[in-house]
């Protein structure tokens, strides 16, 4: 107990889901990891994400979440370019983004406090793993004859008027403050909260598609450099 009063809460947070965390890890690398390079399942992690990122905007106080962290209009730019005008008329949220949503409906009327936990993993995640992510795919477009070459499509993890590292500390240090006045028995609601966050984004992220299909497109780029790479070698030493 001793330790723990000496780590801050947002430290007992990140030691709380560490194996949790390690396996939604894995599962989005297994998952993404040859699909970020194909637009269409790109599009939907957005999809899966969008429901759960507009909820907390719209119901979780500015002390804990100011606009400056706000990305539902983000969201909409990016799946408007990739999914076309009239996107949003065809959005039906599946099953399982339902069911967290449902799920955080439940803890805003019994004890809205919880919904920090969901704040600071969710967009901590995307104040870093995104910011990985979309790096990816940058580096993907110069190897994608067929992929845009501008910067459309990547709103949601563009910070113009913030740096990253002033966003993630300030976020810390919203979370450490509030995670002070709390009593012991919040403060475990809050950890095991945590973990929750992680079981069911893994359950949303196994919903998306397209991972075969773009994994084999990723595929046949990979292979098409390296005919040309042989090629090129060859005419060289002729």
């Amino acid at each position: 107990m001793a330790s723990s009063k000496m780590m801050s809460f947002t430290k007992e947070m990140r030691v709380a889901t560490r194996d949790i965390h390690n396996v939604s890890d894995a599962l989005v690398n297994a998952k993404l990891a040859f699909a970020l390079y194909d637009s269409a399942v790109w599009a939907e992690g957005l999809l899966i994400f969008y429901e759960i990122f507009k909820y907390l905007e719209q119901n979780v106080s500015h002390d804990f979440l100011p606009e400056e962290y706000h990305r539902t209009q983000q969201f909409e730019e990016d799946l408007q370019f990739y999914l076309g005008t009239d996107w949003k008329a065809k959005h039906q949220p599946r099953k399982e983004v339902c069911d967290y949503i449902k799920h955080l409906e439940k803890i805003q009327r019994e004890n809205s406090n919880l919904l920090v936990a969901y704040v600071y993993h969710l967009y901590m995640g995307l104040l870093s793993g995104g910011q990985i992510l979309q790096k990816r795919r940058n580096i993907s477009k110069k190897f994608n004859p067929f992929a845009s070459k501008g910067k459309e499509g990547a709103a949601l993890t563009t910070f113009e008027d913030h740096s990253i590292y002033e966003l993630k500390q300030k976020m810390r240090k919203t979370i450490d403050d509030f995670g002070v006045r709390l009593d012991d028995d919040t403060k475990m609601q809050l950890i095991e909260e945590s973990r929750k966050v992680f079981e069911m984004n893994n359950e949303i992220i196994k919903t998306v598609k397209g991972v075969n299909r773009a994994n084999l497109k990723t595929l046949g780029y990979i292979l098409l450099i390296i005919v040309a790479y042989l090629i090129l070698k060859f005419l060289m030493t002729k």
